[in-house]
């Protein structure tokens, strides 16, 4: 069977257009993260980013999200060593970073993005990021399974 892009070429050497269709469209990375100060693990919210466009389940404004966006992080092969953990298992890039290959779930994979609403797109409900007070924050945790754990 001949190799895929993505299970020959290495991160670093993809060109940006290989890098973009890694992304799944799960829409994990624009929920909102807190870390714990004392462990260093990071949990998700069900906040978004305010540029989370619900409907596509991607970045409303992407081109321009780290200029309107404080503290967006774009990753790219250079920061993923840093940025990895604070991507859900389930993302390609941290997946490939760590050595265990695309999820059969995955668009590249199956073919449809079918596969990734049925499985690890954010579900409702979402409440965007100018809807809360940042002192609440913690009121909005979701189970740390839902976005740690590896759907079948």
């Amino acid at each position: 069977m001949r190799k895929r892009f993505w299970e020959k070429v290495p991160l670093e050497d993809m060109t940006q257009e290989e890098w973009e269709a890694l992304c799944d469209g799960c829409g994990r990375c624009c929920l909102l993260k807190l870390e714990d100060e004392d462990t260093g693990r990071v949990h998700y919210t069900n906040i978004t980013c305010r540029l989370f466009d619900a409907d596509t389940c991607r970045c409303g404004n992407y081109a321009l999200r780290r200029q309107l966006v404080q503290g967006c992080v774009m990753l790219t092969p250079q920061n993923i060593d840093e940025t990895a953990e604070w991507m859900p298992a389930t993302c390609a890039y941290r997946r490939l970073h760590e050595g265990r290959g695309l999820a059969k779930w995955h668009p590249l994979v199956s073919g449809t993005t079918d596969t990734v609403a049925d499985t690890v797109a954010v579900a409702h409900p979402l409440i965007p990021e100018y809807e809360v007070d940042d002192e609440d924050l913690e009121d909005h945790l979701i189970d740390d399974d839902l976005i740690h754990g590896e759907p079948l």
